[in-house]
């Protein structure tokens, strides 16, 4: 498995992963069971139209146009995505070997959960089989926090200190399941090589 998503107990990587699957699956009413061992889901590239912003989902036949514009028409359409629920945090480093990129995701509106993720993310950071991975820190919940939240959830990871003394190149997404917000940059993301 190339990528897996990992991040303390509900912290919303199932809402994530479910948003990013079927981006219209996930409103103000969805309610998602903790996992509880792992779930696999395919995330599909929707394919902007040229006169529309919103993302037009793949066609069902599994065809894709082909995007012959800027080097982009041997990027990946999909890719399949190991979530692994947060209560197997102990047996994550199962999970590592032939991983090529990583999501982790935090929950932005649980201050009181942010420092253990951030010793959780230290761990993963840490982990000499994830030297040459890409890192996604996904500040998820973003709709039920407020503004400064970002800026206190980094200080209480310890990301400026972090990214100092790391290998990985770390991207940050502030993301939102229900609103969508952040969904767009971590398609890109994810699809890149």
């Amino acid at each position: 498995m190339s990528c897996i998503c990992l991040g303390p107990k509900r912290s919303g990587k199932t809402h994530l992963l479910k948003a990013l699957q079927e981006p219209d699956s996930i409103d103000e009413t969805s309610y998602s069971m903790p996992t509880i061992g792992t779930g696999i889901y395919r995330i599909h590239f929707p394919t902007k139209s040229p006169n529309s912003d919103k993302p037009k989902p793949p066609p069902a036949d599994g065809s894709t146009q082909a995007h012959h514009h800027g080097g982009k028409k041997h990027l990946p359409k999909s890719i399949q995505i190991l979530e692994i629920g947060g209560s197997m945090a102990p047996l994550w480093r199962q999970y590592f070997e032939d991983v090529k990129k990583l999501i982790y995701v935090v929950d932005t509106s649980n201050l009181c959960q942010i420092s253990a993720a951030g010793v959780l993310f230290y761990s993963i950071l840490t982990e000499p089989r994830l030297q040459k991975v890409k890192i996604l820190l996904v500040l998820a919940k973003m709709d039920y926090s407020y503004r400064q939240m970002r800026n206190e959830a980094l200080l209480m990871l310890q990301m400026s200190k972090l990214q100092k003394q790391i290998r990985q190149q770390v991207t940050i997404v502030e993301a939102s399941a229900v609103t969508k917000v952040g969904l767009d940059p971590i398609y890109e993301w994810l699809q890149w090589p």
